[in-house]
C-alpha cells in the first residue's frame, strides 16, 4: 500500500527490495534482502538446513533457526519483535485444513505474537497465506491474514471465494515466466477484472466530441411504488459518459422525477395504477427510433399489464439491450424468451431472479456461481451478470470474468439501479455487451467500496452514495 511503500522507501536499495518481495519466491526474496544489507531471518520448518538457497542466504548474513518445538516461542518472538516485513511462506497452494501439528503450533505462536505486538510487522503472504485452500476457499484457524498477497501467474479461484478473500489483504499477480503458448494457459477463459483491464475497455472521449458521439441510453423504468429507480439508473447512465439519456417513465412519475434530473428527456408511457401498460409499447417503440442502447426493468413492478408490454417490446427491439429487476420476473414467463431478445443482451440477475429465469434454488445458484452463469450465457445466447459477491460476468462463448470484491456496502436497495444503467451508458457509447457489462460491474464495485471508505462504515452506504462515488472510479480509470 502507499504507506508500505512511503515507508520503505527511504531505505538504501528499495527498487530491488521490492522487486525481489513482489517476485513471489520467498527464498530469493530474503537473499536478495540480506545482500542489500537488511537484517533478515529465516525460520525453517521441516525444511533441509543444508539445502543451496539456504546456505546462500546464510552466506549473505542472513540468521537461520530450525523449529524443534521448545525453541520457536522465544526466537519467533525475538524475530518478529525486530522485524518491519514477515514473508509468510511455510505453505503454498497445495494445502489443506486441517494443518499438520508442527507447522499449525508455529503459525498460531506467530499470530499471537504479532497481536500482542505495539506496531505488528506488515505482512506479505506467498502466493497464499499459508493454511488457505486455494480451491475452496477454507482457511485453517492458524492462518495469519495477510496486509498483501502475491500470487504467482495467475489468481487461484479460492482466493476470490468466502473466507479466504477477507484474509488476503491487497491481492498482486506476479509473472514468474511461464511460457506464453502454455496450453494450460492458453485455454483459461476465466479472468479477473482489475484497473488496467477496464481502463482499457473506457470509451475514449475526444476534444471534437459531441453528445451523439456517446450515443443515447433508453430507460424504461419506474412504477407509482418505486420512482427512486429510474432516477438512479439514469443519473447512472449520465455519470458513465452517455450522450443523450431518455427516461421512459409512467405518466404520473415525470413530475416528481423531471426536477431531479433536468439533463434527461422524458418518454411519457401510458399507465394502469401508475405502472406501465401494454399500451405504453406503441410510444416506447416510436422513441427507440433514436436511442443506441436501451435499459428495461429498473423499478417496474409486477404488474400483469406490465408484463404484456414486455411481451410486447422485447421481440421489436434491435439494437444492443439491458434487462434488469423485474423486467427478468416477467420474462421468465414469456416462452422462448431468449430466442426472442435481441443478442447478445445483457441480463443483470440476482440470485433470486436467476432462480426464477432457470427454475433453479438460490442454494444451487449460490453454491456454484460461476458454473451456474456460464452455462446459461451459453444456453441463452446472453451475457449474464449475476450479482452478489464476487459478481460474475459470463458470455456465450465461454468467456468469464468475477469481478473481485464482496461488500456489503452493495447490499441495499437500488445499487443494482445504478449498475444497470452503468451498463446502458457503456452500450450507448459502443462497447460491447460483454466488455460494457465486465466494465460496468467493475466501476459499480469500486464504487461501492470508495462510499464505504468515505462514510467509514459499510452500513450507512445508500445507492446515492454508490452514484456519487462512480465519479471518482472513472476519473482513476481515464488517470491509468
Amino acid at each position: 500500500g502507499p504507506q508500505f511503500e512511503y515507508e520503505f522507501s527511504k531505505y538504501s536499495g528499495w527498487p530491488e527490495i521490492k522487486e525481489s518481495l513482489m517476485s513471489g519466491r520467498i527464498g530469493t526474496s530474503i537473499t536478495r534482502l540480506a545482500e542489500t544489507g537488511w537484517r533478515t531471518h529465516a525460520f525453517l520448518v521441516k525444511r533441509n538446513p543444508n539445502d543451496d538457497l539456504v546456505l546462500r542466504y546464510k552466506g549473505a548474513g542472513g540468521e537461520v533457526a530450525e523449529y524443534t518445538g521448545n525453541n520457536a516461542p522465544v526466537i519467533l518472538r525475538r524475530f518478529l519483535n525486530s522485524s518491519a516485513v514477515l514473508l509468510d511462506g511455510l505453505l503454498g497452494t497445495g494445502a489443506r485444513p486441517p494443518l499438520r501439528d508442527e507447522v499449525a503450533q508455529v503459525l498460531k505462536m506467530a499470530a499471537q505474537i504479532v497481536s500482542e505486538m505495539e506496531a505488528a510487522p506488515f505482512t506479505v503472504a506467498v502466493d497464499c497465506p499459508s493454511g488457505l485452500d486455494c480451491d475452496t476457499g477454507e482457511i485453517a484457524p492458524e492462518t495469519i491474514p495477510a496486509d498483501l498477497t502475491v500470487t504467482m501467474a495467475a489468481i487461484k479461484q479460492g482466493l476470490l471465494k468466502l473466507p479466504a478473500f477477507a484474509i488476503l489483504g491487497e491481492l498482486q499477480v506476479v509473472d514468474i515466466g511461464l511460457p506464453a503458448d502454455l496450453k494450460s494457459l492458453r485455454e483459461i477463459q476465466t479472468e479477473v477484472a482489475d484497473h488496467d483491464t477496464v481502463s482499457a475497455l473506457m470509451p475514449e472521449r475526444s476534444s471534437d466530441s459531441h453528445k451523439g458521439t456517446f450515443g443515447t441510453a433508453l430507460i424504461a423504468s419506474g412504477c407509482l411504488n418505486y420512482t427512486g429507480a429510474a432516477l438512479l439508473a439514469g443519473t447512472a447512465a449520465y455519470r458513465v459518459g452517455a450522450g443523450l439519456v431518455q427516461m421512459a417513465v409512467p405518466e404520473p412519475l415525470h413530475h416528481v422525477l423531471a426536477g431531479h434530473l433536468p439533463e434527461a428527456t422524458w418518454v411519457l408511457l401510458p399507465h394502469e395504477s401508475g405502472f406501465i401498460s401494454e399500451k405504453a409499447a406503441e410510444v416506447f417503440l416510436q422513441a427507440m427510433e433514436r436511442a443506441t442502447a436501451i435499459l428495461v426493468g429498473p423499478g417496474i413492478g409486477s404488474s400483469p399489464a406490465t408484463g404484456r408490454f414486455i411481451e410486447l417490446t422485447l421481440p421489436a427491439i434491435k439494437i444492443p439491450t439491458v434487462i434488469d429487476a423485474d423486467a427478468l420476473r416477467h420474462l421468465s414467463q414469456v416462452r422462448d424468451w431468449h430466442k426472442k431478445t435481441f443478442a447478445p443482451a445483457v441480463l443483470t440477475p440476482h440470485p433470486g431472479e436467476m432462480s426464477a429465469l432457470t427454475g433453479l434454488s438460490i442454494d444451487e445458484i449460490q453454491e456454484n456461481r460461476q458454473a451456474v452463469a456460464g452455462r446459461y450465457a451459453s444456453a441463452w445466447g446472453h451475457v449474464v451478470v449475476l450479482k452478489g459477491a464476487f459478481t460474475v460476468v459470463a458470455a456465450p462463448d465461454g468467456r468469464l470474468t468475477i469481478i473481485p470484491v464482496a461488500t456489503p456496502a452493495l447490499a441495499r436497495a437500488g445499487t443494482g439501479d445504478v449498475l444497470a444503467g452503468l451498463i446502458v451508458g457503456l452500450c450507448a457509447q459502443g462497447l460491447n455487451a460483454y466488455d460494457a457489462a465486465v466494465a460496468g460491474a467493475y466501476i459499480h464495485a469500486q464504487a461501492g467500496l470508495i462510499a464505504a471508505e468515505d462514510l467509514g462504515t459499510t452500513a450507512s452506504v445508500l445507492a446515492s452514495d454508490v452514484l456519487d462515488s462512480v465519479v471518482d472510479v472513472i476519473s482513476q480509470l481515464e488517470q491509468s
